[in-house]
């Protein structure tokens, strides 16, 4: 009797339990959270060029449509396109940007309704050995997430290094913590094999740079670096 009831009140408690807390291990989760929380905010960036097409990755960091990218994306382009998380399409203007040593530009598309925001972390608190996660548009595989750590913080140069994958198309797309604050906007790859593979070293720009940078934009007189516009929608 002992164990029938045992038994019984075992499938009961199994079967009240959150599904995630049955299938996946305490990291998994994480990196579920923060990508169900993120990828919404993130777009992708088709540019066209005179002599062909660059795509990218942005951050939408404000409702209205104004989007964090890498300047590199967007330099010569005749007409952009962003496309939103739900797949609708806009054309983009740019609103400012920097030059290739920061790489950073800004954009505005007119969206029908207000778009989910990334939430800015600081990159003044990273540290090497730290869990990362990256979302980006690598080879035009939107909203493909990869998982790192911080390898190395150059500090001369201004970069954050991780081993978390960064392909061509990443660029301008977040470098995450564990909270799903951004750290960095994701520039570059080291490729001695002129982009045949990726060999687990990337870089980013850190956020505290973009934040500078959209405070100098001074867009409508509006603090966007204020962290709690950025939170969670």
């Amino acid at each position: 009797m002992l164990k029938k009831l045992f038994l019984y009140f075992s499938f009961v408690l199994l079967s009240v339990m959150p599904v995630a807390a049955q299938n996946y291990a305490p990291d998994e989760l994480i990196n579920i959270s923060v990508y169900e929380k993120i990828n919404p905010a993130i777009v992708s960036i088709d540019a066209n060029l005179d002599d062909g097409f660059s795509a990218g990755t942005g951050c939408v960091i404000r409702a209205d449509g104004v989007i964090l990218t890498g300047s590199h994306v967007i330099d010569g382009a005749k007409e952009i396109d962003v496309t939103t998380y739900d797949g609708k399409v806009y054309k983009a203007s740019v609103l400012a940007k920097m030059g290739k040593n920061k790489d950073l530009a800004l954009l505005k598309i007119e969206p029908k309704k207000s778009l989910r925001t990334i939430a800015f972390g600081d990159s003044e608190d990273i540290k090497v050995g730290q869990k990362v996660l990256a979302i980006g548009n690598p080879f035009g595989f939107s909203g493909t997430l990869t998982s790192g750590i911080v390898s190395r913080i150059d500090y001369s140069k201004g970069r954050i290094q991780t081993d978390a994958a960064i392909n061509p198309g990443c660029s301008g797309g977040p470098l995450l913590n564990s909270q799903g604050e951004v750290i960095g906007i994701s520039q570059s790859i080291y490729n001695p094999d002129n982009n045949i593979s990726n060999i687990g070293i990337g870089f980013a720009i850190p956020v505290n740079e973009a934040k500078k940078f959209i405070e100098t934009a001074n867009l409508d007189n509006t603090n966007l670096t204020n962290k709690k516009r950025f939170a969670f929608k």
